[in-house]
């Protein structure tokens, strides 16, 4: 399934349906007098966060979407039938914004939550709604009011507690893949992850979602490799792991390779909690895993992390929670601070 982060879509809500002049005219009733029923309201254009979808694939190919207009009033007092709603659902964690301004509408990031964009048309009056005693027999009516025609962008970011940055290759679906019941593709050479994964990983009877974000190399931010599509994911997740490749000559310029990209995009990034994890150590001795780690601690000036492919989990995971359930330590997301 192709991964949608990203729509353009043109929206139009239904017109109001017209009234009616009509007369009622029936055998032995001498004074009938107007009955010219109302219009029809037109449909709305709603959109419903699901979370069982991840992307926006479906809404891909539907450009311009339009909700039914309301029908035209009738005689006999009858009014029009509403037109039918059109409720478009998209992935929890899905901003809506105004395509002219760039403005964020609205921030759909609970199952269920709902935004009406664009509102239906008001029906038009009938000429029964004009009868008065000075005019009895009104021959005139209004037509319905047009509905709202919105051009909106869609963008997905998704939800996650930990976010797991890192290099290309760092072993971050593996990671993912071993805590969780993620399907992402796992092989030695870069860039073999093409979009964002979630899964959600056990520590006994706790629960965390944790996002594998693909790899994000030097100019991401500028459109440099696949990074630069999904570096707005990270914004969602409350902390980041940050996954290292034990094997490189220089861990420290791959921390800040990765680390300066996230600053350059925003800086809100560069400010959350982060767990810095060296990973494949078993292919290093153990006085090189400590020279470098001893290097990473001292740069950083906090405690760094090693792993190995045979390593127990949990030990990082109940790190992770804990982290995430230590409030005054994790910055609460601002939804309208970036687009």
């Amino acid at each position: 399934m192709s991964f949608i982060d990203e729509v353009i879509l043109h929206l139009k809500a239904g017109d109001g349906g017209d009234g009616c002049v009509s007369f009622r005219r029936e055998k032995f009733i001498e004074f009938g007098g107007p009955d010219g029923g109302n219009g029809g309201k037109g449909g709305n254009v709603i959109f419903v966060a699901d979370q069982n979808l991840s992307t926006l694939l479906d809404l891909r190919y539907r450009k311009y979407i339009k909700a039914k207009s309301g029908k035209n009033g009738s005689g006999r007092n009858k009014s029009g039938a509403n037109g039918k709603d059109v409720a478009l659902k998209v992935p929890v964690g899905t901003q809506i914004i105004d395509q002219e301004n760039k403005e964020v509408i609205a921030d759909l990031d609970k199952h269920s939550a709902e935004y009406l964009i664009a509102h239906g048309g008001k029906g038009g009056f009938g000429n029964v709604n004009f009868k008065s005693s000075t005019n009895k027999a009104p021959r005139y009516f209004t037509y319905g009011i047009p509905g709202e025609e919105k051009c909106t962008l869609l963008k997905l970011k998704i939800l996650s507690d930990v976010g797991i940055i890192g290099m290309p290759n760092a072993g971050k679906s593996q990671f993912l893949k071993r805590c969780s019941n993620s399907d992402s593709k796992v092989d030695n050479y870069p860039f073999t992850t093409l979009r964002p994964h979630l899964g959600i990983a056990k520590i006994d009877y706790n629960e965390i979602v944790l996002a594998d974000i693909p790899g994000i190399i030097t100019n991401a931010h500028l459109g440099a490799g696949l990074g630069h599509k999904f570096l707005k994911h990270i914004e969602r997740c409350r902390i980041l792991l940050h996954l290292i490749d034990a094997t490189y000559d220089n861990v420290i310029s791959a921390y800040e390779a990765t680390h300066n990209e996230l600053r350059y995009y925003s800086e809100y990034l560069a400010k959350k909690e982060e767990i810095v994890v060296l990973n494949k150590c078993d292919l290093l001795t153990e006085q090189e895993i400590l020279d470098k780690k001893n290097s990473l601690t001292y740069y950083l000036n906090k405690e760094v992390f090693s792993l190995s492919i045979n390593d127990n989990l949990q030990p990082i995971l109940s790190l992770l929670y804990r982290k995430l359930h230590t409030e005054e330590k994790v910055g609460k997301y601002d939804p309208f601070e970036s687009v």
